[in-house]
């Protein structure tokens, strides 16, 4: 249960609907979930926080599926249940099937164990791996 009250919109301000009309015509969805609705408390970091996200999320170098499944990844990482089911539900409207979700955990289980690890015994990084700008 969120800590706050959700702002629905109805009972939201202009600046706040501004945002949440952004997000439902860019997504194309009929409502606004429910961390925005937590987040329109703050109007200034809804706003601030729709724009990096709306920004970061567009197609560039990476595909919108790669970059779905980066975030689902470092959600599970971070232990963010809600970030984990909502960016998994976007990454499968993507195309990600269970398969591409068991490897994309599987990866992450093993990036996290040999981090620890490597991090543990304070591992020198190669002269290989070290990016050289000659």
């Amino acid at each position: 249960m969120s800590l706050v009250r959700h702002v629905e919109y109805a009972d939201a301000g202009p600046e706040v609907r501004a945002v949440y009309d952004e997000i439902m015509a860019l997504r194309n969805v009929a409502a606004v979930n429910n961390f925005w609705k937590v987040l329109a408390h703050d109007p200034a970091l809804l706003r601030r926080t729709w724009e990096e996200v709306r920004d970061v999320m567009a197609p560039g170098a990476l595909d919108p599926l790669t970059k779905e499944m980066i975030y689902v990844a470092v959600s599970a990482t971070n232990n963010c249940e809600y970030c984990t089911h909502s960016h998994t539900a976007s990454a499968r409207k993507q195309g990600m099937s269970d398969a591409m979700l068991a490897e994309v955990l599987a990866v992450t289980a093993l990036a996290n164990k040999t981090n620890r690890l490597a991090n543990g015994y304070r591992v020198d990084v190669d002269d290989a791996f070290k990016p050289r700008f000659d």
